[in-house]
This record gives C-alpha cells, sequence and structure tokens, in this order.
C-alpha cells in the first residue's frame, strides 16, 4: 500500500538547479603555473577556510595542497555531471581524512537489507506515479508552513555523524508536525545516549530510540554543540523550554519507491559509503561515484529532483542530502547523489536505499484518531 503524502506545494527546482558552492575557489590554469601562483592560491584557501598553520607545518601542508589542486583540477576538465572542490580536506591527504574523518557510523552493510516480506511495499513500482516530481523540506512550503530544514552544522572532528543525521531528521519532523523549526541538541546525544558510542560512532535508530526513552530532546540553546563529548550528561533543568518529543520510528524498504515515498513526507536517515576520495572532495553537480556500499557514513536525506529534460544526456534523477561537515563542503554543506541508477536496484548508488528510517511524530489529533480505533 502506498504512503498516504502530505499535499505540499514545492518549488525545489529553483533552488537545486542553481546552488551555488560555499567557500569554492575555482581553480585556474594560471593558478597552477608557478610555484607562487600556488602559493597565492593557497593563502586565499586558508583565508576562505579560516585555517591557520604552523610555519613548520605549512610548508609541508603546501605540497599536499599543491598535488590536491592539480587532481582537482585535470578532474574537473572532463565532462562529469558534478565538480571536485579545495574544500575544507584542502592540504589534507587521503589517509589524513580518513583518519580524522573516517567512519562515524557503526551500521555494517552485510546482513542490513530488510529480510522481512511484511517489510516489503506491494506495489511499489505503481506507486511512483502518485509521488511528486520534486521535493525539498528546504524551501517554504505547503499553506504558509516553515522549511523542514535547519542551517547545515560542523561536526569538526567528532565522528557524530549518526547524531546530526538523526536531529536533522527530528527538526524536520517536528516543523512538519508543528509548524515550528527548532535547532535541536546533538550534543545531548553524543553525551547522553548510552546505546551508541558519541563522537567514536552509532546509529539514528539508536538515537531515536534514546529520544523515546527519554521522553525527548532538548534544544540546540539550551545543550549546544561543544565538538567533542564532555563525559558526562548535562540535561538542562526541565523548568526550560520544552523538549521537542517523537512517538516512534519506521525502517524504510530497501528499494527506490519506499524511499521517495518516506522522503514525499518527511526528512529521512540514510546510511551510505563516504569513503571514496571523489565523494569526500565533492563540489557540486550531481554524483555519479564512484563509490561502494561500505556504510560508514550517514546522512539525512531532505528531497529528490531531477536535471535536464527527459531523454537528454543532461537528465539525472538525483537524491538531495544533508551532510554535517559544515557549508564550506559540497553545495553549501549538501549533495546530491545519483538515483535511480541502473545495476544499483537494490542497494542504490553508494548503499543509500540499504539502511533509511525516520522518526514519527504524532498530532494531537493523529493521537486522538489512533486512541479511537483501539
Amino acid at each position: 500500500m502506498a504512503i498516504a503524502l502530505p499535499t505540499m506545494l514545492f518549488v525545489a527546482i529553483a533552488l537545486t538547479t542553481t546552488m551555488s558552492t560555499a567557500n569554492a575557489i575555482d581553480i585556474m590554469d594560471k593558478d597552477l603555473a608557478s610555484e607562487e601562483s600556488l602559493w597565492a592560491l593557497y593563502e586565499r584557501w586558508c583565508e576562505n577556510h579560516v585555517v591557520e598553520r604552523e610555519i613548520d607545518d605549512k610548508a609541508r601542508r603546501f605540497n599536499v595542497f599543491k598535488e590536491n589542486a592539480r587532481m582537482i583540477h585535470e578532474f574537473n576538465q572532463h565532462d562529469m555531471p558534478y565538480k571536485l572542490s579545495l574544500n575544507l580536506f584542502g592540504d589534507m591527504t587521503d589517509e589524513e581524512v580518513n583518519h580524522t574523518y573516517g567512519r562515524c557510523s557503526n551500521i555494517m552493510s552485510s546482513g542490513r537489507k530488510r529480510q522481512s516480506q511484511d517489510r516489503v511495499m506491494q506495489g511499489a513500482i505503481a506507486a511512483r506515479e502518485g509521488l511528486p516530481t520534486d521535493v525539498d523540506w528546504r524551501m517554504m512550503g505547503y499553506n504558509t508552513r516553515p522549511s523542514a530544514v535547519t542551517n547545515v552544522k560542523r561536526q569538526g572532528t567528532c565522528g557524530g555523524c549518526w547524531a546530526f543525521a538523526a536531529i536533522a531528521a527530528v527538526e524536520g519532523i517536528n516543523s512538519i508536525r508543528t509548524r515550528n523549526l527548532t535547532s535541536l541538541s546533538v550534543q545531548q546525544l553524543l553525551d547522553c545516549d548510552k546505546g551508541n558510542e558519541g563522537c567514536r560512532g552509532g546509529n539514528a535508530e539508536g538515537a531515536f530510540k534514546y529520544m523515546i526513552h527519554n521522553g525527548g530532546i532538548e534544544t540546540e540553546a539550551e545543550y549546544p554543540y561543544v565538538g567533542h563529548e564532555q563525559g558526562h550528561c548535562s540535561v538542562p533543568k526541565k523548568n526550560r523550554n520544552p523538549v521537542v518529543t517523537i512517538n516512534g520510528y519506521k525502517q524504510v524498504p530497501p528499494n527506490e519507491v519506499a524511499l521517495m515515498q518516506a522522503v514525499a513526507a518527511q526528512p529521512v536517515v540514510v546510511a551510505l559509503d563516504a569513503n571514496s576520495m571523489a565523494f569526500r572532495r565533492y563540489g557540486g553537480g550531481v554524483f555519479v561515484g564512484p563509490c561502494g556500499t561500505d556504510l560508514s557514513h550517514e546522512m539525512t536525506v531532505v528531497g529528490y529532483g531531477t536535471t535536464g529534460e527527459q531523454g537528454s544526456e543532461k537528465h539525472i534523477d538525483y537524491w538531495i542530502v544533508k551532510n554535517s561537515l559544515g557549508p564550506e563542503w559540497g553545495e553549501n554543506g549538501y549533495i546530491r547523489i545519483a538515483r535511480n541508477v541502473s545495476g544499483h536496484d537494490e542497494e542504490g548508488l553508494c548503499g543509500i536505499l540499504i539502511d533509511a528510517s525516520y522518526p514519527v511524530k504524532f498530532t494531537r489529533e493523529g493521537v486522538n484518531d489512533i486512541m479511537k480505533t483501539k
């Protein structure tokens, strides 16, 4: 049975097809012409990303930066649907990026596909016809509803992507149900959710369980992010602003239409393979790989859409995915990942279909309707 979808007005195309890359530095041929021009480019990158290096370290970093700049410039000369960028990883080697920003999800890809027949949506292909063409929960929507997506957050070197992804999904459903977009506390999950492992990794479903059993989650203002675990849980006194609550969570069956149905209703957490050099240095456009299915990172799908006209070479279906590396990464902190990719029907590109879930929040009317059926 198809999921009932809310009536929404979507104006996603205007945003997703014109989005610029935040803090982007274009690499010109003249930038690579000499050591002096490369140094100037590096200084510009450091200033743009507010990076300070010690004198001794800066020379070594510059050598890494040169190789990255040349590699990125060469890649971007090819006719690909996405570009690479001198983003926050500009003067780091792939090994350093992997060591510092590596696995933050403890989900294992093997055996994670939903096997139960009762979780498989019957008639999913036919249900595609009733779905919106474009969805973007960042935009103002139906009946003056506010956006369901807060600003992109920055996890830094803390491996808490699972917490950021879960919080983004809860912020989304809370805004949809209450028409109040509130930034919620990632730090509370890192400090207080003992079912996960804080900055060492975790998963969003565990975070949902914590919020259900704890009675909700505090706001970002009440319990702000500090970039590391504090070693103790410091939930504010309850005489302050009330926490945001959820009633449960659901898993999405591993097929594209099921995820489209879920995303058409609210933002959804996904686990995916973010290990490739191309993914980490993504700068804009529709990412088409390479990537595998090692579910090392969790992010939040906040919409989907299509580029180009049907039948044209530029026609690519994509997911709009919110990351937690700050607005300096990708398209202002987001990545568009190709969907409906041939050969990836079961797992989706980068494994995006394998393990998806979303929080459930009832309105007062919804609770009353449930009580009437009991």
